[in-house]
């Protein structure tokens, strides 16, 4: 089988992307490989084993060779063969202590570099092998000498560095492999003499790999450059977008760039175009909060709000609530900044604030839309806070986010922003709150028992919500394997805290009366913290008592 059926048969690509590739490569004169990554249809990572299957070759890896630095260099010498030579080929060779020469290379199946070699080095047996785009050029750089930094023309020397094949391949690389891993965020961050790539995945940041200080200009410059943002600007923070085709899905990147003591720190949100997540009953909610939801997506006027930290899923529950809500019946019309993903049958308002398009300047504009709800990205000034409250009580519906640390603090937190608490208790029809848990790996995870100090907490919670734990407890703790990376986690679910407004409620948030006493009167109404819905996931197995403590905090404050 040809490598294009290979992948095909495995389902690492499809139909569509073969073809364009096959036309890609008859023009570009490239091999197949390098055609579907250059295209975005498949990482390098995913590629790569592949092709080393089918050519009986090996795929080594960075620890493979990082020890062979000095090795290196010494059998380079004795090629006789300039190392700049070596560079440009993305070739590596070392000598094992069997006498054999090791030959790591991009394409090690080129004739050119095979006969090279046995021409440069007669008498001794070459083994050939397929290395990573990103492994050889850490260890290309070792062999280049350092460009001169007082260029008269830099920027036209970044912009050629940003359109070396090479660095167009690392990059791409990168997004293919964090697009494989459902990354949600690409850091690069540069030291004094290497840079990180390091990945979130699952909320938890993993390095991916190390590469040399001389590189980063180059790779910094290739992401301004696709982003659209100015080269060379390097003292003050920058944001951009890209959209690409990253492992064979269609992606919309936000970039971020600010400057640090060793250069620009750089953040890439990954964020897929075709989300099918958006479905209420994939977000984690326990089959009460479902049904709470429910009902708050479909009133008909007040203000719902989404409150937790950046990265707690605060938007992908908010486009949930629209999906529900958008039954082409109603006209809906949202304010965000950035516009994350596109709905269909639904207005939506990137805010421009550097030409003062403000939340508050477009809410005022869309209330002569006639809109029947209304999403606000987020409530963070007390202007937008008063629109909101006059629109929710003249009869809209506003689906809004904030920051704060729990759904109770929400009360609070507007009436510091200086709206009225009569106002507050009249339009806040439900708050909730939200954090992200890692799910336990399927493959891997072990049975385990409930830590003593938890048992009390575990029987209020039967005693309250007996239709929830009704099955048998299914404790279970992460223990690591290859299919997740051996983190013991793969994916992430939701925990949530739901406050429904009552009357007694509002009379509370009127009084101002303090945090306490409010979770009092919610506990009422079945409320339940954090914590306890996480708990609730644990005694099902779905993710592990240390997560939910790690992601609610060991110590939490909160009322048990």
């Amino acid at each position: 089988m040809t490598i294009g059926q290979l992948l095909l048969s495995r389902g690492l690509i499809i139909q569509t992307d073969l073809d364009k590739a096959l036309a890609f490569q008859k023009q570009a004169k490239m091999r197949l490989g390098a055609a579907l990554v250059r295209l975005g249809a498949i990482s390098e990572d995913s590629l790569l084993p592949v092709l080393a299957e089918q050519l009986g070759l090996t795929l080594l890896n960075e620890e493979d060779i990082k020890l062979q630095n000095a090795n290196i260099l010494r059998t380079i010498e004795q090629a006789g063969i300039s190392p700049g030579w070596f560079s440009e080929h993305g070739l590596i060779i070392w000598e094992s202590a069997d006498g054999v020469i090791q030959c790591a290379a991009r394409n090690p199946t080129s004739s050119f570099l095979q006969e090279t070699m046995a021409m440069a080095l007669p008498g001794h047996a070459l083994s050939w092998h397929f290395v990573r785009t990103r492994d050889a050029e850490w260890l290309s750089k070792l062999l280049q000498p350092v460009q001169d930094s007082n260029s008269t023309d830099e920027i036209a020397h970044l912009k050629e560095l940003a359109e070396e094949a090479p660095v167009i391949e690392l990059v791409n690389n990168l997004l293919a492999q964090a697009t494989d891993e459902n990354a949600s965020d690409i850091h690069i961050e540069p030291e004094e003499r290497e840079f990180y790539v390091r990945f979130r995945v699952d909320g938890v940041l993993q390095t991916r790999a190390t590469l040399p200080q001389e590189g980063f200009a180059a790779v910094a410059s290739r992401i301004k450059l696709i982003s659209g943002l100015d080269i060379a600007e390097r003292r003050l923070p920058q944001d951009g977008r890209i959209t690409v085709r990253a492992s064979g899905a269609d992606m919309d990147i936000r970039v971020s760039v600010i400057p640090g003591v060793h250069g620009e720190s750089i953040v890439m949100r990954l964020l897929p175009k075709d989300r099918a997540d958006f479905g209420l009953e994939k977000l984690g909610m326990e089959s009460d909060h479902l049904q709470q939801f429910v009902r708050w997506a479909k009133e008909v006027h007040g203000i719902l709000l989404v409150t937790g930290p950046t990265g707690s899923g605060k938007s992908t529950t908010l486009y949930a609530a629209l999906a529900v809500a958008n039954d082409r019946h109603n006209k809906i019309i949202t304010v965000e900044d950035p516009v994350e993903f596109k709905m269909r049958g639904i207005t939506q308002i990137q805010t421009q604030t550097e030409i003062g398009y403000t939340f508050a300047r477009a809410l005022r504009a869309i209330l002569r839309h006639d809109p029947d709800l209304i999403m606000i990205g987020e409530i963070r000034d007390v202007e937008t806070a008063d629109i909101a409250v006059q629109s929710a009580l003249t009869g809209h519906m506003v689906f809004s986010t904030l920051h704060t640390n729990d759904s109770i603090s929400a009360f609070t937190r507007l009436i510091d922003m200086g709206v009225e608490p009569f106002l507050v208790a009249s339009s806040v029809r439900a708050v909730e709150a939200q954090r992200l848990v890692r799910r336990l790996c399927t493959h891997c995870a072990q049975p385990a028992a409930l830590p003593n100090a938890l048992q009390d907490l575990i029987q209020s919670l039967q005693q309250r919500f007996p239709q929830l734990l009704m099955d048998s407890p299914n404790w279970r703790v992460p223990a690591g394997c290859p299919a997740c990376r051996h983190s013991g986690y793969s994916g992430r679910l939701g925990i949530y805290e739901f406050v429904d407004v009552t009357p007694e409620l509002q009379s509370a948030v009127m009084q101002r009366m303090p945090a306490h006493e409010l979770t009092a009167i919610a506990r009422q109404n079945g409320y339940r913290n954090l914590r306890e819905d996480g708990m609730i996931k644990a005694w099902r197995g779905l993710t592990s008592v240390d997560e939910v403590l790690r992601v609610t905090g060991v110590t939490g404050s909160e009322e048990i």
